[in-house]
C-alpha cells in the first residue's frame, strides 16, 4: 500500500507540473500578442445582437445641435431617416466620435428605436485618426455623430485622415452625420477654428481679423456651400461675431455670399438630404445672409456692413438651403462696430 499511494503521489505531482506548465505557457502567450498587438485606440462600446440587414441608406441627413441639452428626438430622426422608416424592424449601427471624454452617450443612444450597437470613438490625435480599426468602424457605421469638444482639436486631428474620407464615405452612400457645439461647428462649408483666443462679438466686431481665422471644413456637403455655423448662440451673444465670420468669407473673396447659422443651446438643426431644415428645440436657430461686400472690413478697423438678411426660425419651423427665400424676417446693420437694432 506504501508502494502505491507513492507512484500515486509521483503522478499526480507531474500531473500539476504539467498544468502549471501549460498556465505558464498560455500567460506568456497573452503577453506576447498583447505587446505585439497593442490596442490601436481608445474605444468603449455597447453592443446589441447584431441583425445586419445590409440597409440600403436613405440620406444623406444631417443634424446640428447648438450645444446644452442633446435633443434626443433629433438623433432618432437621423436614425430613422437612414433607415427609411419609423418603429420598423431595420436597425443601424452608429459611431460617437470625440477627441476626449467618455462613452456617455453610448447608453441613452443605444435605447433608441432602431439602434443595433454604438460605439465611442475618442480619437485624440492624428496618429489615431489613421488607425485601420477606427476607419473601418466608421465605414461600417450608418450614423456618425460628433461630440462636443474643441473645434481646433478636431480640424487639426482629423484633417485629411483616413477618418476624414470614412466620414465622408458615410455621407457619399446616404448615411447620417451630425454633431452638437464644437461637433456641430466642423459641420459647415467653412469653420472658426477658434485656435487663438476667445472671440466674443464685441471684439469681432471692432476689429474682424484678431483672432479670428477661418478654415475650410472637414466635409463636403453640396447643400452647405457657403456656410459658417456657430453654437450656444443666444446664450453666449454670438451674433456679432457670426456676423464677423460672414463679412470676413465675403471680404477674403472665399465665397459670393455667405449663410451663417446660429443656433441656440437645447436646439438642433435637422436637414433632410433634399437640403429642408428644420428646428428641433426649445430655442431658435438665426439665419445670417450676407450677399454683399461689406462696407468696411479691414484689420484694426471696426466692421461696417449695411443690411445683413436674418431669418429666425423656432421649434417646427423651415427654412430651404437649396432654395433661400430672397425676403427676410428682418435686417441689422453694422456701423463702425456697432448694431443698428437687437439682432434677436
Amino acid at each position: 500500500m506504501k508502494f502505491i499511494s507513492l507512484s500515486y503521489l509521483f503522478l499526480l505531482l507531474t500531473s500539476l507540473s504539467r498544468k502549471l506548465l501549460k498556465v505558464i505557457v498560455m500567460f506568456c502567450l497573452i503577453i506576447t500578442i498583447a505587446l505585439i498587438f497593442p490596442t490601436q485606440a481608445k474605444s468603449d462600446s455597447y453592443l446589441e445582437n447584431s441583425i445586419n440587414l445590409s440597409l440600403m441608406y436613405s440620406g444623406p441627413v444631417y443634424n446640428f445641435g447648438g450645444g446644452g441639452l442633446d435633443i434626443d428626438s433629433a438623433i432618432q430622426w437621423m436614425i430613422n431617416q437612414v433607415r427609411g422608416c419609423n418603429s420598423c424592424r431595420e436597425k443601424v449601427d452608429v459611431i460617437v466620435i470625440r477627441d476626449s471624454g467618455s462613452d456617455a452617450y453610448n447608453r441613452p443612444i443605444l435605447a433608441m428605436d432602431g439602434v443595433d450597437s454604438v460605439e465611442t470613438l475618442i480619437i485624440s490625435d492624428r496618429r489615431d485618426a489613421q488607425k485601420h480599426n477606427i476607419v473601418d468602424a466608421i465605414e461600417n457605421a450608418e450614423v456618425i455623430f460628433f461630440a462636443g469638444g474643441d473645434q481646433c482639436q478636431y480640424l487639426r486631428n482629423y484633417r485629411n485622415t483616413e477618418v476624414d474620407k470614412a466620414v465622408n464615405s458615410v455621407i457619399a452612400k446616404g448615411g447620417a452625420v451630425g454633431g452638437t457645439s464644437a461637433g456641430a461647428m466642423i459641420q459647415s462649408n467653412f469653420v472658426f477654428n477658434a485656435c487663438s483666443e476667445t472671440v466674443t462679438s464685441k471684439t469681432a466686431l471692432n476689429d474682424p481679423y484678431e483672432d479670428i481665422s477661418l478654415d475650410e471644413g472637414l466635409f463636403y456637403r453640396q447643400k452647405f456651400q457657403g456656410t459658417v455655423i456657430d453654437t450656444h448662440f443666444y446664450e453666449r451673444d454670438r451674433m456679432g461675431r457670426l456676423m464677423t465670420f460672414v463679412a470676413r468669407l465675403l471680404r477674403d473673396g472665399i465665397s459670393d455670399t455667405a449663410l451663417g447659422i446660429g443656433i441656440d443651446e437645447d436646439t438642433s438643426l435637422i436637414v433632410d438630404k433634399s437640403g429642408l431644415a428644420e428646428v428641433v428645440g426649445n430655442g431658435f436657430v438665426y439665419f445670417v445672409l450676407g450677399d454683399h461686400l461689406p462696407e468696411e472690413c479691414n484689420p484694426q478697423i471696426p466692421l461696417t456692413f449695411s443690411g445683413f438678411k436674418i431669418w429666425k426660425k423656432g421649434n417646427g419651423e423651415t427654412f430651404d438651403l437649396n432654395h433661400r427665400p430672397s425676403i427676410a424676417d428682418y435686417q441689422v446693420s453694422v456701423e463702425n462696430g456697432e448694431l443698428d437694432s437687437s439682432p434677436y
